[in-house]
Protein backbone atom coordinates (compact mmCIF):
# COMPACT_ATOMS: atom_id res chain seq x y z
CA UNK A 1 0.00 0.00 0.00
CA UNK A 2 1.51 3.04 -1.03
CA UNK A 3 0.78 6.87 0.40
CA UNK A 4 1.86 10.25 -0.29
CA UNK A 5 5.48 11.17 0.11
CA UNK A 6 6.47 14.77 0.72
CA UNK A 7 6.13 15.47 -2.48
CA UNK A 8 2.70 14.81 -3.32
CA UNK A 9 1.10 16.38 -0.24
CA UNK A 10 -1.87 17.99 -1.48
CA UNK A 11 -1.43 22.19 -2.03
CA UNK A 12 -4.25 22.39 0.91
CA UNK A 13 -2.52 20.43 3.36
CA UNK A 14 1.24 20.40 5.11
CA UNK A 15 2.39 17.35 7.12
CA UNK A 16 5.30 16.91 8.92
CA UNK A 17 6.55 13.97 11.06
CA UNK A 18 7.75 10.28 10.72
CA UNK A 19 7.75 8.24 7.56
CA UNK A 20 5.43 6.95 6.13
CA UNK A 21 4.14 3.20 7.27
CA UNK A 22 0.79 2.80 5.55
CA UNK A 23 0.16 -0.03 7.12
CA UNK A 24 0.97 0.80 10.43
CA UNK A 25 -0.59 4.36 10.26
CA UNK A 26 -4.08 2.78 8.85
CA UNK A 27 -4.05 0.00 11.81
CA UNK A 28 -3.29 3.06 14.54
CA UNK A 29 -5.93 5.30 12.90
CA UNK A 30 -8.46 2.70 12.64
CA UNK A 31 -8.03 1.82 16.44
CA UNK A 32 -8.92 5.01 17.36
CA UNK A 33 -11.54 5.61 15.38
CA UNK A 34 -12.88 2.37 16.59
CA UNK A 35 -12.78 3.16 20.40
CA UNK A 36 -15.22 5.73 19.64
CA UNK A 37 -17.69 4.30 17.51
CA UNK A 38 -17.43 1.17 20.39
CA UNK A 39 -18.48 3.43 22.87
CA UNK A 40 -22.19 4.35 21.10
CA UNK A 41 -23.33 0.54 22.17
CA UNK A 42 -20.61 -0.89 24.54
CA UNK A 43 -22.74 0.47 27.32
CA UNK A 44 -26.09 -1.55 26.03
CA UNK A 45 -26.13 -5.08 27.81
CA UNK A 46 -24.65 -3.29 31.12
CA UNK A 47 -27.96 -0.97 31.42
CA UNK A 48 -29.75 -3.75 33.95
CA UNK A 49 -26.67 -3.69 35.46
CA UNK A 50 -26.00 0.17 36.16
CA UNK A 51 -29.88 0.54 36.23
CA UNK A 52 -30.29 -1.69 39.87
CA UNK A 53 -26.22 -0.80 41.14
CA UNK A 54 -26.88 3.45 40.63
CA UNK A 55 -30.45 3.34 41.12
CA UNK A 56 -31.55 5.08 37.55
CA UNK A 57 -35.17 4.88 36.36
CA UNK A 58 -35.65 3.19 33.34
CA UNK A 59 -36.96 5.90 31.34
CA UNK A 60 -33.37 8.13 31.95
CA UNK A 61 -31.35 5.15 31.05
CA UNK A 62 -31.51 6.58 27.34
CA UNK A 63 -29.61 9.50 28.49
CA UNK A 64 -26.60 6.97 28.98
CA UNK A 65 -26.33 6.48 25.23
CA UNK A 66 -28.00 9.46 24.59
CA UNK A 67 -25.99 12.37 25.74
CA UNK A 68 -22.59 10.40 24.32
CA UNK A 69 -24.03 10.92 20.85
CA UNK A 70 -25.22 14.26 21.29
CA UNK A 71 -21.29 15.80 22.15
CA UNK A 72 -20.52 13.59 19.68
CA UNK A 73 -22.20 14.96 17.19
CA UNK A 74 -22.95 18.22 17.85
CA UNK A 75 -18.59 19.45 17.90
CA UNK A 76 -17.69 16.64 15.00
CA UNK A 77 -18.02 20.00 12.91
CA UNK A 78 -16.18 22.30 14.96
CA UNK A 79 -13.51 19.61 16.17
CA UNK A 80 -12.94 19.18 12.10
CA UNK A 81 -11.93 23.03 11.90
CA UNK A 82 -9.91 23.34 15.10
CA UNK A 83 -8.22 19.92 13.70
CA UNK A 84 -7.17 21.78 10.75
CA UNK A 85 -6.01 24.88 12.15
CA UNK A 86 -3.73 23.61 15.46
CA UNK A 87 -3.26 20.31 14.10
CA UNK A 88 -4.61 16.92 13.31
CA UNK A 89 -2.30 14.71 15.43
CA UNK A 90 -2.14 17.41 18.00
CA UNK A 91 -5.96 17.24 18.12
CA UNK A 92 -6.24 13.15 18.00
CA UNK A 93 -4.00 13.22 21.02
CA UNK A 94 -6.30 16.06 22.69
CA UNK A 95 -9.04 13.75 22.32
CA UNK A 96 -7.24 10.48 23.34
CA UNK A 97 -6.48 11.83 26.77
CA UNK A 98 -9.82 13.60 27.31
CA UNK A 99 -11.94 10.01 26.25
CA UNK A 100 -9.15 8.51 28.53
CA UNK A 101 -9.84 10.26 31.64
CA UNK A 102 -13.80 10.62 30.94
CA UNK A 103 -13.28 6.74 30.36
CA UNK A 104 -11.57 6.63 34.30
CA UNK A 105 -14.44 8.80 36.09
CA UNK A 106 -17.15 7.11 34.09
CA UNK A 107 -16.02 4.15 35.53
CA UNK A 108 -16.31 5.25 38.93
CA UNK A 109 -19.43 6.69 39.00
CA UNK A 110 -21.45 6.69 41.82
CA UNK A 111 -24.36 8.35 40.68
CA UNK A 112 -26.34 8.77 37.78
CA UNK A 113 -25.83 12.32 37.26
CA UNK A 114 -21.53 11.57 37.67
CA UNK A 115 -22.12 8.79 34.46
CA UNK A 116 -23.95 10.90 32.20
CA UNK A 117 -21.89 13.91 32.90
CA UNK A 118 -18.63 11.07 32.02
CA UNK A 119 -20.10 10.30 28.83
CA UNK A 120 -20.82 13.66 27.78
CA UNK A 121 -17.07 14.23 28.12
CA UNK A 122 -16.19 11.18 25.98
CA UNK A 123 -18.51 12.58 23.38
CA UNK A 124 -16.35 15.30 23.20
CA UNK A 125 -13.41 13.43 23.37
CA UNK A 126 -14.46 11.08 20.39
CA UNK A 127 -15.70 14.05 18.21
CA UNK A 128 -11.82 15.47 18.72
CA UNK A 129 -10.60 11.97 17.80
CA UNK A 130 -13.31 10.55 15.25
CA UNK A 131 -12.75 13.91 12.63
CA UNK A 132 -8.67 13.93 13.52
CA UNK A 133 -8.61 10.52 12.63
CA UNK A 134 -10.42 10.31 9.88
CA UNK A 135 -8.36 13.34 8.54
CA UNK A 136 -4.99 12.28 8.83
CA UNK A 137 -6.16 8.75 7.04
CA UNK A 138 -6.83 10.77 4.26
CA UNK A 139 -4.03 12.95 4.28
CA UNK A 140 -2.10 10.41 4.81
CA UNK A 141 -3.19 8.15 1.76
CA UNK A 142 -3.03 9.06 -2.00
CA UNK A 143 -6.58 9.55 -3.55
CA UNK A 144 -7.74 6.98 -5.88
CA UNK A 145 -7.86 3.22 -5.01
CA UNK A 146 -4.99 3.45 -2.03
CA UNK A 147 -7.41 5.76 -0.31
CA UNK A 148 -10.52 3.98 -0.86
CA UNK A 149 -9.48 0.92 0.55
CA UNK A 150 -8.26 2.49 3.45
CA UNK A 151 -11.64 4.05 4.02
CA UNK A 152 -13.21 1.06 2.86
CA UNK A 153 -11.74 -0.36 6.26
CA UNK A 154 -12.81 2.51 8.42
CA UNK A 155 -16.22 2.35 7.31
CA UNK A 156 -16.24 -0.99 8.10
CA UNK A 157 -15.14 -0.91 11.61
CA UNK A 158 -17.51 1.74 12.11
CA UNK A 159 -20.10 -0.66 11.12
CA UNK A 160 -18.99 -3.65 12.92
CA UNK A 161 -18.30 -1.59 15.99
CA UNK A 162 -21.78 -1.10 17.00
CA UNK A 163 -22.54 -4.77 17.00
CA UNK A 164 -18.68 -5.54 18.80
CA UNK A 165 -19.96 -3.11 21.36
CA UNK A 166 -22.97 -5.03 22.83
CA UNK A 167 -20.79 -8.23 22.95
CA UNK A 168 -17.81 -7.10 24.71
CA UNK A 169 -19.73 -5.55 26.96
CA UNK A 170 -21.58 -8.49 27.74
CA UNK A 171 -18.73 -9.99 28.42
CA UNK A 172 -17.36 -7.48 30.33
CA UNK A 173 -20.24 -7.05 32.74
CA UNK A 174 -20.46 -10.31 33.32
CA UNK A 175 -16.74 -11.10 33.68
CA UNK A 176 -14.92 -8.14 36.05
CA UNK A 177 -17.98 -6.07 35.82
CA UNK A 178 -19.59 -3.10 33.91
CA UNK A 179 -16.94 -0.70 35.21
CA UNK A 180 -15.01 -2.21 33.40
CA UNK A 181 -16.61 -1.08 29.74
CA UNK A 182 -15.19 2.32 30.40
CA UNK A 183 -11.78 1.38 32.34
CA UNK A 184 -10.71 -0.58 29.32
CA UNK A 185 -10.64 2.81 27.36
CA UNK A 186 -8.05 4.13 29.72
CA UNK A 187 -4.52 2.12 28.36
CA UNK A 188 -5.44 2.24 25.12
CA UNK A 189 -6.41 6.13 24.90
CA UNK A 190 -3.25 7.22 27.41
CA UNK A 191 -1.05 4.36 25.52
CA UNK A 192 -2.24 6.50 21.97
CA UNK A 193 -1.97 10.29 22.82
CA UNK A 194 2.09 9.33 23.34
CA UNK A 195 2.49 6.93 20.62
CA UNK A 196 0.63 8.74 18.03
CA UNK A 197 3.79 11.47 17.35
CA UNK A 198 5.84 7.92 16.31
CA UNK A 199 3.23 6.80 13.97
CA UNK A 200 1.99 9.57 11.94
CA UNK A 201 2.96 12.76 11.35
CA UNK A 202 1.88 16.08 12.19
CA UNK A 203 -0.28 18.12 9.27
CA UNK A 204 -2.65 21.29 9.11
CA UNK A 205 -4.34 23.01 6.12
CA UNK A 206 -2.01 25.39 4.33
CA UNK A 207 -5.22 27.97 4.53
CA UNK A 208 -5.85 28.19 8.11
CA UNK A 209 -8.63 30.02 10.10
CA UNK A 210 -8.20 31.32 13.23
CA UNK A 211 -12.68 32.51 13.19
CA UNK A 212 -14.09 29.31 14.67
CA UNK A 213 -17.82 28.66 14.59
CA UNK A 214 -18.00 28.07 18.54
CA UNK A 215 -21.17 30.03 19.02
CA UNK A 216 -22.93 27.13 16.31
CA UNK A 217 -21.62 24.14 17.94
CA UNK A 218 -22.59 25.20 21.42
CA UNK A 219 -26.39 26.50 19.98
CA UNK A 220 -26.90 23.39 18.24
CA UNK A 221 -25.75 20.98 20.66
CA UNK A 222 -27.47 22.75 23.54
CA UNK A 223 -30.83 22.38 21.31
CA UNK A 224 -30.57 18.79 20.62
CA UNK A 225 -29.88 17.64 24.21
CA UNK A 226 -32.49 20.31 26.02
CA UNK A 227 -34.88 18.43 22.75
CA UNK A 228 -33.61 14.94 23.68
CA UNK A 229 -34.43 15.11 27.79
CA UNK A 230 -37.69 16.83 27.46
CA UNK A 231 -38.97 13.80 25.16
CA UNK A 232 -37.31 12.06 28.16
CA UNK A 233 -39.46 14.17 30.53
CA UNK A 234 -42.40 13.30 28.66
CA UNK A 235 -42.35 9.79 30.02
CA UNK A 236 -40.31 10.62 33.50
CA UNK A 237 -41.64 8.70 36.51
CA UNK A 238 -41.72 11.78 38.22
CA UNK A 239 -44.83 13.82 37.85
CA UNK A 240 -42.96 16.45 35.62
CA UNK A 241 -45.29 19.89 34.87
CA UNK A 242 -46.81 20.10 31.74
CA UNK A 243 -45.80 23.50 31.32
CA UNK A 244 -41.71 22.64 32.45
CA UNK A 245 -41.98 19.56 28.90
CA UNK A 246 -43.80 22.88 26.26
CA UNK A 247 -40.98 25.09 27.45
CA UNK A 248 -38.38 22.79 26.47
CA UNK A 249 -39.66 21.68 23.59
CA UNK A 250 -40.29 25.70 22.51
CA UNK A 251 -36.59 26.36 24.25
CA UNK A 252 -35.02 23.50 21.93
CA UNK A 253 -37.07 25.11 18.59
CA UNK A 254 -35.91 28.52 19.83
CA UNK A 255 -31.94 27.62 19.84
CA UNK A 256 -32.39 25.06 16.74
CA UNK A 257 -33.83 28.25 14.91
CA UNK A 258 -31.27 30.16 16.30
CA UNK A 259 -28.74 27.99 14.64
CA UNK A 260 -29.65 28.02 11.66
CA UNK A 261 -29.52 32.15 12.13
CA UNK A 262 -26.47 32.21 13.04
CA UNK A 263 -25.03 29.52 10.47
CA UNK A 264 -26.52 32.57 7.52
CA UNK A 265 -24.84 35.50 9.22
CA UNK A 266 -21.25 34.07 10.65
CA UNK A 267 -18.21 34.73 7.85
CA UNK A 268 -17.38 31.33 8.21
CA UNK A 269 -20.29 29.17 9.67
CA UNK A 270 -19.68 25.80 10.81
CA UNK A 271 -22.47 24.38 8.28
CA UNK A 272 -23.07 26.25 4.73
CA UNK A 273 -26.49 25.61 4.23
CA UNK A 274 -25.04 26.26 0.58
CA UNK A 275 -23.98 22.75 1.16
CA UNK A 276 -27.73 20.85 1.34
CA UNK A 277 -28.37 21.98 -2.10
CA UNK A 278 -26.91 18.52 -3.49
CA UNK A 279 -29.38 16.06 -3.88
CA UNK A 280 -27.44 13.13 -2.90
CA UNK A 281 -26.15 14.79 -0.12
CA UNK A 282 -29.18 15.73 1.59
CA UNK A 283 -30.92 12.52 1.21
CA UNK A 284 -28.50 10.56 2.50
CA UNK A 285 -28.02 13.21 5.93
CA UNK A 286 -32.11 12.11 6.43
CA UNK A 287 -31.29 8.55 5.63
CA UNK A 288 -28.71 8.46 8.27
CA UNK A 289 -30.57 10.17 11.22
CA UNK A 290 -33.11 7.39 10.17
CA UNK A 291 -30.86 4.23 9.71
CA UNK A 292 -28.96 5.13 13.15
CA UNK A 293 -31.93 5.89 15.36
CA UNK A 294 -32.81 2.26 14.08
CA UNK A 295 -29.90 0.94 14.56
CA UNK A 296 -28.97 2.54 18.14
CA UNK A 297 -32.61 1.65 19.19
CA UNK A 298 -32.04 -2.30 18.27
CA UNK A 299 -29.27 -2.88 20.95
CA UNK A 300 -30.87 -0.69 23.36
CA UNK A 301 -34.00 -2.28 23.32
CA UNK A 302 -33.07 -5.91 22.82
CA UNK A 303 -30.41 -5.71 25.51
CA UNK A 304 -33.07 -4.89 27.65
CA UNK A 305 -35.32 -7.50 26.09
CA UNK A 306 -33.16 -10.07 26.36
CA UNK A 307 -32.05 -9.49 30.10
CA UNK A 308 -35.63 -8.06 31.69
CA UNK A 309 -38.14 -10.06 29.37
CA UNK A 310 -36.12 -13.90 28.80
CA UNK A 311 -33.90 -13.42 32.17
CA UNK A 312 -30.69 -14.06 30.19
CA UNK A 313 -27.00 -12.92 32.32
CA UNK A 314 -24.90 -9.95 30.53
CA UNK A 315 -22.98 -12.57 28.60
CA UNK A 316 -25.34 -14.48 26.87
CA UNK A 317 -26.82 -10.84 25.97
CA UNK A 318 -23.66 -10.01 24.82
CA UNK A 319 -22.55 -13.35 22.83
CA UNK A 320 -25.85 -13.13 21.17
CA UNK A 321 -25.48 -10.55 19.21
CA UNK A 322 -21.91 -12.27 17.29
CA UNK A 323 -24.38 -13.74 14.32
CA UNK A 324 -25.28 -10.00 14.16
CA UNK A 325 -21.46 -8.73 14.23
CA UNK A 326 -20.72 -11.06 11.64
CA UNK A 327 -23.42 -10.71 9.01
CA UNK A 328 -22.84 -7.16 9.33
CA UNK A 329 -19.20 -7.57 8.28
CA UNK A 330 -20.00 -9.62 5.55
CA UNK A 331 -22.62 -7.61 4.48
CA UNK A 332 -20.29 -4.44 4.32
CA UNK A 333 -17.94 -6.62 2.17
CA UNK A 334 -20.47 -7.49 -0.09
CA UNK A 335 -21.84 -4.15 -0.54
CA UNK A 336 -17.99 -2.83 -1.36
CA UNK A 337 -17.85 -5.03 -4.02
CA UNK A 338 -20.98 -4.68 -5.44
CA UNK A 339 -21.40 -0.81 -5.12
CA UNK A 340 -18.09 -0.63 -7.44
CA UNK A 341 -20.63 -2.07 -10.49
CA UNK A 342 -23.77 -1.02 -9.68
CA UNK A 343 -25.32 2.21 -8.31
CA UNK A 344 -25.38 2.92 -4.62
CA UNK A 345 -29.35 3.40 -4.70
CA UNK A 346 -30.23 -0.05 -5.02
CA UNK A 347 -27.42 -1.40 -2.92
CA UNK A 348 -28.96 0.88 -0.33
CA UNK A 349 -32.78 -0.20 -0.59
CA UNK A 350 -32.00 -4.10 -0.31
CA UNK A 351 -29.88 -2.88 2.92
CA UNK A 352 -33.24 -1.00 3.97
CA UNK A 353 -35.38 -3.46 3.27
CA UNK A 354 -33.32 -6.01 5.22
CA UNK A 355 -33.47 -4.12 8.16
CA UNK A 356 -37.10 -3.28 8.34
CA UNK A 357 -38.14 -7.09 7.75
CA UNK A 358 -35.43 -8.03 10.67
CA UNK A 359 -37.24 -5.04 13.01
CA UNK A 360 -40.86 -6.24 12.32
CA UNK A 361 -39.32 -9.98 13.23
CA UNK A 362 -38.07 -8.55 16.37
CA UNK A 363 -41.85 -6.82 16.70
CA UNK A 364 -43.54 -10.27 16.55
CA UNK A 365 -41.02 -11.63 19.18
CA UNK A 366 -43.19 -13.16 22.28
CA UNK A 367 -42.45 -13.19 26.04
CA UNK A 368 -41.15 -16.75 25.74
CA UNK A 369 -39.46 -16.47 22.76
CA UNK A 370 -36.65 -18.72 21.31
CA UNK A 371 -33.03 -17.67 20.23
CA UNK A 372 -32.66 -19.93 17.51
CA UNK A 373 -36.33 -19.61 16.17
CA UNK A 374 -37.54 -16.00 17.14
CA UNK A 375 -34.22 -13.73 17.44
CA UNK A 376 -31.59 -15.58 15.48
CA UNK A 377 -33.04 -15.52 12.23
CA UNK A 378 -34.18 -11.37 12.91
CA UNK A 379 -30.54 -10.61 14.17
CA UNK A 380 -28.92 -12.26 10.70
CA UNK A 381 -31.22 -10.17 8.63
CA UNK A 382 -31.02 -6.70 10.61
CA UNK A 383 -27.27 -7.27 10.39
CA UNK A 384 -26.94 -8.00 6.33
CA UNK A 385 -29.54 -5.24 6.19
CA UNK A 386 -26.65 -2.93 8.53
CA UNK A 387 -24.14 -3.79 6.13
CA UNK A 388 -25.48 -3.67 3.18
CA UNK A 389 -26.77 0.18 4.37
CA UNK A 390 -23.38 1.46 5.59
CA UNK A 391 -21.06 1.50 2.48
CA UNK A 392 -23.61 2.87 -0.14
CA UNK A 393 -24.87 5.54 2.40
CA UNK A 394 -21.55 6.56 2.55
CA UNK A 395 -20.97 7.15 -1.07
CA UNK A 396 -24.16 8.76 -1.58
CA UNK A 397 -23.10 11.56 1.01
CA UNK A 398 -19.81 12.31 -1.15
CA UNK A 399 -21.60 12.05 -4.98
CA UNK A 400 -20.98 15.31 -6.73
CA UNK A 401 -19.50 17.33 -3.98
CA UNK A 402 -17.00 19.27 -5.32
CA UNK A 403 -12.84 19.10 -3.89
CA UNK A 404 -13.22 21.83 -1.64
CA UNK A 405 -16.33 20.36 0.12
CA UNK A 406 -15.71 17.12 0.87
CA UNK A 407 -14.45 18.02 4.53
CA UNK A 408 -17.50 19.47 5.03
CA UNK A 409 -19.52 16.32 3.53
CA UNK A 410 -17.38 13.85 5.79
CA UNK A 411 -18.77 15.94 8.72
CA UNK A 412 -22.41 16.49 8.22
CA UNK A 413 -22.84 12.41 7.06
CA UNK A 414 -20.86 11.58 10.61
CA UNK A 415 -23.06 14.60 12.46
CA UNK A 416 -26.31 13.06 10.70
CA UNK A 417 -25.60 9.12 12.00
CA UNK A 418 -24.60 10.77 15.63
CA UNK A 419 -27.61 12.59 15.98
CA UNK A 420 -29.39 10.19 14.49
CA UNK A 421 -28.79 7.75 17.03
CA UNK A 422 -29.55 9.53 19.60
CA UNK A 423 -32.66 11.17 18.30
CA UNK A 424 -34.05 8.10 17.34
CA UNK A 425 -33.18 6.18 20.53
CA UNK A 426 -34.99 9.08 22.33
CA UNK A 427 -38.07 9.11 20.15
CA UNK A 428 -38.36 5.39 20.28
CA UNK A 429 -37.93 5.65 24.00
CA UNK A 430 -40.55 8.05 24.34
CA UNK A 431 -43.17 6.23 22.48
CA UNK A 432 -42.15 2.67 23.69
CA UNK A 433 -41.90 3.98 27.33
CA UNK A 434 -45.59 5.92 27.42
CA UNK A 435 -47.20 3.03 28.95
CA UNK A 436 -45.16 2.04 31.51
CA UNK A 437 -46.99 3.36 34.67
CA UNK A 438 -50.27 1.86 33.09
CA UNK A 439 -49.26 -1.76 32.06
CA UNK A 440 -47.04 -1.87 35.07
CA UNK A 441 -50.26 -1.10 37.67
CA UNK A 442 -52.42 -3.43 35.23
CA UNK A 443 -49.73 -6.43 35.74
CA UNK A 444 -50.10 -5.96 39.41
CA UNK A 445 -47.18 -7.22 40.33
CA UNK A 446 -47.47 -10.74 39.11
CA UNK A 447 -44.64 -12.09 37.69
CA UNK A 448 -45.93 -12.94 34.51
CA UNK A 449 -48.39 -10.57 33.47
CA UNK A 450 -45.17 -8.17 34.45
CA UNK A 451 -43.13 -9.61 31.66
CA UNK A 452 -45.95 -9.72 29.38
CA UNK A 453 -46.17 -5.59 30.16
CA UNK A 454 -42.47 -5.60 29.41
CA UNK A 455 -42.79 -7.03 26.01
CA UNK A 456 -45.69 -5.04 25.22
CA UNK A 457 -43.10 -1.95 26.15
CA UNK A 458 -40.13 -3.19 23.84
CA UNK A 459 -42.70 -4.14 21.17
CA UNK A 460 -43.54 -0.81 20.66
CA UNK A 461 -39.65 0.29 20.70
CA UNK A 462 -38.94 -2.50 18.15
CA UNK A 463 -42.07 -1.47 15.56
CA UNK A 464 -41.15 2.66 15.94
CA UNK A 465 -37.48 1.75 14.92
CA UNK A 466 -39.01 -0.31 12.18
CA UNK A 467 -40.77 2.43 11.16
CA UNK A 468 -37.39 4.37 11.18
CA UNK A 469 -36.18 2.36 8.55
CA UNK A 470 -39.00 1.56 6.27
CA UNK A 471 -39.33 5.63 5.86
CA UNK A 472 -35.66 5.58 5.14
CA UNK A 473 -36.56 3.17 2.38
CA UNK A 474 -39.23 5.23 1.07
CA UNK A 475 -37.12 8.69 1.32
CA UNK A 476 -33.97 6.62 -0.54
CA UNK A 477 -37.12 5.32 -2.69
CA UNK A 478 -37.93 9.07 -3.48
CA UNK A 479 -35.28 11.09 -3.26
CA UNK A 480 -31.71 9.49 -3.52
CA UNK A 481 -30.47 10.01 -7.07
CA UNK A 482 -28.56 7.13 -8.81
CA UNK A 483 -24.91 7.54 -7.82
CA UNK A 484 -22.10 4.92 -8.82
CA UNK A 485 -18.79 5.08 -6.38
CA UNK A 486 -16.91 6.45 -8.79
CA UNK A 487 -18.62 9.67 -8.93
CA UNK A 488 -18.42 10.45 -5.20
CA UNK A 489 -15.85 12.15 -3.90
CA UNK A 490 -13.78 10.13 -1.53
CA UNK A 491 -11.32 12.84 0.27
CA UNK A 492 -13.28 13.10 3.79
CA UNK A 493 -11.20 15.99 5.39
CA UNK A 494 -12.55 17.03 8.57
Amino acid sequence: MSVQDSSRVSPANTAVGPAHRPGLILAFLCVAGFMTFLDVSIVNVALPTIEDELNISQTALQYVVTTYGMLLGGFLLLAGRLADTLGRRRMLQTGLILFALSSLFAGFAQSSATLIGARAAQGLGAAFIATAALSLLTNNFEEGAERNKALGAWGALSGVAAVVGVTLGGLLTDGPGWRWIFFINVPIGIIGALVAPKIVGESRAAERTRSFDVAGAVVLTAGLILLIFTLGQTVDDSDVPMGRIYGGFALAAALLIGFLLIERRVAEPLMPLRIFRRKSLRAANIIAILLLGTCVSLFFFASLFMQQVLDWSAVSTGLAYVPLALTTAVGAGVASQIVTKVAAKPVLLVGLALLTTGMLLLWRAPSDASYLVDLLPAFVICGLGLGFSFVPLQISAFAGSEEHESGLAAGLINTSQEIGGALGLAVAATYAFRRVAELEAESNGVPALVKEARTTVFHDAFLISAAFAALGLLITLVLLPLTKAKDAVTTPVA
